[in-house]
């Protein structure tokens, strides 16, 4: 029986104990957000500061819908990180589907943006309306993130609702694991932004070498 991803996977519990994972904050497990990060040229920091500018007018208006979060604030992120170049490849609304071991159930979903390495999944995008937490996605992105057909290589997501980002690293292979980064708010600073591009370019740079 298939059954849509967001209405079976709704707690942090239930993808835990769905897909036999646990939560490592072992330091060693997930370097990629806090260090050996690349520093930013002059451009990409102008184009950041471009970036939040219009994010911060647009919503001055109110809430976001997610499409909109999508198209103004992650996607001119992954340009200026380079995902929208070789080697990588880009696909929106890929459909994914994940069959439980234990139970005779299919789970199927929507990735918002996935970007690909020949066919390793390097970032999973999943953006969610303003008016939600931005940790509301985590459940969901843990799902997506198991359906790597690649379970020996390890899977990254970048969660975000504009206003606040998050990155998640999960390795699937037995026994499953995952950790998130500390949270990058673009609303307080262009510097919080700056950080964002420089975990994207590093997860870039690890993924991206031959």
């Amino acid at each position: 029986m298939a059954v849509a991803i967001t209405a079976a996977v709704t707690t942090l519990a239930e993808a835990e104990q769905r897909f036999q994972l646990h939560r490592t904050e072992a330091e060693e497990f997930f370097q990629e957000w806090c260090t050996d990060l690349p520093q930013l040229t002059d451009g990409e920091q102008t184009g950041l500061r471009e970036l939040r500018r219009r994010y911060l007018y647009q919503r001055s208006q109110g809430h976001l819908l997610e499409n909109t979060v999508t198209l103004l604030f992650a996607s001119p992120l992954l340009t200026l990180a380079g995902f929208y170049d070789p080697p990588f490849r880009l696909k929106t609304e890929e459909s994914v589907q994940i069959t439980l071991e234990d139970a005779e159930e299919v789970l199927q979903g929507r990735l918002d943006v996935l970007v690909l390495r020949d066919r390793f999944w390097v970032v999973v995008l999943e953006s969610k309306k303003t008016a939600l937490s931005v940790w509301a996605a985590l459940p969901q992105t843990l799902a997506y993130l198991m359906a790597n057909p690649h379970p020996e290589e390890p899977g990254f997501a970048m969660m975000t609702n504009g206003d606040d980002s998050v990155f998640v690293k999960l390795t699937p292979s037995p026994p499953g694991a995952y950790n998130v980064s500390r949270g990058f708010a673009a609303l307080a600073s262009d510097q919080e932004l700056y950080g964002v591009l420089r975990i994207l370019k590093r997860i870039s740079q690890v993924v991206g070498m031959p």
